[in-house]
């Protein structure tokens, strides 16, 4: 059968590649083509568009990116026409794959949404469009599934796809040494405009903290050149593809929001998550989304987990602050500590991409 995912970002990248690993061992003729990224024409699928050409976020950002955007969405249009799939996955990124689901179900396509859009922090309605668009909704969040049911839409709980990831990350891949001294990493994002935005002010750090090695880990879709013009004579080391590496090894972790608050609490690594954008954005995005929090881990956990600085808490002197008390309150360590084992706890441990995967196949089979 004939497969076509589309993910927009460095995440939906991972749980994308592992999806089409598993999709191949379960279906030995699938043929998988994509929007996506390295890891996702490593697993054995053909890359139409890659996610580094796709990821806009703000909606200063998105306005501006608005000719791109719709030819972006145009070209995918026709690639997938062209290409006749069996079935269209797609993956998170909503403000693109929902267009995109629309348009496919007046195609007569097969639609299948895996890791569902954040509908439950705000326009909620989007579930009436789901609902008309998507013939199976595949969730990752344990609380998704009383969302959805409170709208009569039934939905697959898969478990977290992290899980399994992370999992094989601890017990069979060895650490590979980075530095001798204790090691602070900094994970400033995928994208561009956020690591221009955050890196700077969390380099501000270092010299508060001369024992320790701080490790800045580079997206892979970003060139070296973004760093080293922000990292200039700073004693900072800059890794690439190495992420689960140096959380294996941090000590603390300055982490920008988004699914790297959640891997980094998954390896057991005290945080302090980071959110700054642009201005105008950050105050439409308060107008419209109803969520108490800004990471997965104090999201799903519903309270207060990591420290997380937003906007204008996000200052060198709060920085120091939350950093200053991650590697010095032992006793807030050993709560942060046992917080997130009741974290692992509510994630469970399903085989996320195989039972997603065979969701997608008893989908086209039907």
């Amino acid at each position: 059968m004939r497969y076509y995912l589309i993910a927009g970002e460095a995440s939906g990248d991972l749980h994308g590649s592992n999806l089409i690993r598993a999709i191949h061992e379960q279906d030995a003729h699938a043929e998988v083509r994509c929007w996506g990224g390295d890891r996702m024409e490593a697993a054995g699928a053909t890359v139409a568009k890659h996610y580094r050409d796709l990821a806009f976020m703000g909606f200063v950002e998105v306005i501006a990116h608005l000719g791109t955007i719709m030819r972006n969405i145009d070209f995918c249009k026709k690639d997938i026409l062209a290409w006749k799939p069996d079935v269209l996955v797609l993956i998170d990124y909503p403000g693109f794959n929902m267009r995109i689901a629309e348009w496919a179900k007046k195609q007569g396509m097969r639609i299948v949404y895996y890791i569902s859009p954040q509908v439950w922090a705000w326009k909620e309605k989007r579930v009436l469009k789901i609902k008309r668009d998507v013939d199976k909704m595949l969730v990752i969040l344990p609380f998704e599934v009383d969302f959805y049911n409170k709208w009569d839409y039934k939905v697959t709980y898969v478990g977290h796809p992290l899980i399994e990831v992370v999992s094989n990350e601890k017990n069979n891949v060895p650490a590979k040494p980075i530095s001798d001294k204790p090691i602070i990493a900094i994970l400033p994002g995928s994208r561009a405009q956020e690591i221009k935005v955050k890196l700077p002010i969390m380099l501000k750090m270092v010299k508060y903290f001369p024992d320790y090695c701080f490790v800045v880990a580079q997206a892979s879709a970003q060139p070296d050149s973004l760093y080293k013009e922000m990292l200039g004579n700073e004693p900072v080391l800059l890794v690439k593809d190495q992420t689960y590496n140096l959380l294996k090894q941090a000590r603390a972790g300055l982490i920008t929001s988004g699914t790297a608050t959640l891997e980094t609490a998954l390896f057991g690594v005290p945080q302090v998550v980071c959110y700054k954008g642009n201005p105008i954005s950050f105050w439409l995005a308060t107008k419209l989304v109803s969520v108490k929090y800004i990471s997965l881990v104090n999201l799903i956990m519903d309270k207060p987990v990591v420290t997380e600085l937003i906007q204008n808490a996000l200052t060198e002197a709060n920085l120091k602050a939350a950093l200053t008390r991650l590697l010095q309150d032992e006793t807030y360590k050993k709560e942060l500590k046992q917080d997130y084992k009741i974290l692992w706890h509510k994630l469970g441990d399903k085989k996320a991409s195989s039972l997603a995967a065979a969701e997608i196949i008893s989908l086209v089979s039907e």
